[in-house]
């Protein structure tokens, strides 16, 4: 099943125009920041699942906004002195060795539990902008 959105195109330049280009990024950066901490806090959640020292929970990073491809975008990633960011993909999708830890696909697992939190927050974010 698909939908298509017509008029979306126009919308966004009339906001554009209406509001500048500026203002319309500074309100988006907003919105994309809310909604990713919406995204990290459902992370930390399913990372519990498989907690040692914590120590992966605790090097969840988010970028500053930036443009990639012309649209905005916040990496989250993995920044710390334990150095987790080595060992989280093996967490997500397993070893030769150990093809099912603990971890499996607990990164995935928060993306589809947190999209629709995600989508509204955003939303929320940018009617309050607006």
């Amino acid at each position: 099943m698909s939908v298509k959105v017509s008029g979306l195109d126009r919308l966004l330049n009339d906001l554009e125009n209406r509001f500048g280009e500026k203002e319309m990024q500074r309100i988006s950066d907003r919105a994309l920041e809310e909604a990713a901490d919406v995204f990290v806090h459902e992370l930390k959640q399913q990372f519990q699942s498989f907690r040692d020292t914590g120590a992966s929970i605790r090097e969840i990073t988010l970028s500053k906004p930036y443009s990639e491809q012309g649209a905005r975008t916040i990496k989250v990633h993995w920044k710390g002195p334990d150095e987790r960011y080595r060992v989280i993909h093996l967490n997500e999708f397993g070893t030769v060795k150990n093809p099912n830890p603990a971890g499996k696909g607990a990164i995935a697992r928060a993306l589809r539990n947190s999209e629709k939190a995600y989508h509204n927050t955003i939303r929320r974010v940018v009617e309050r902008g607006i």
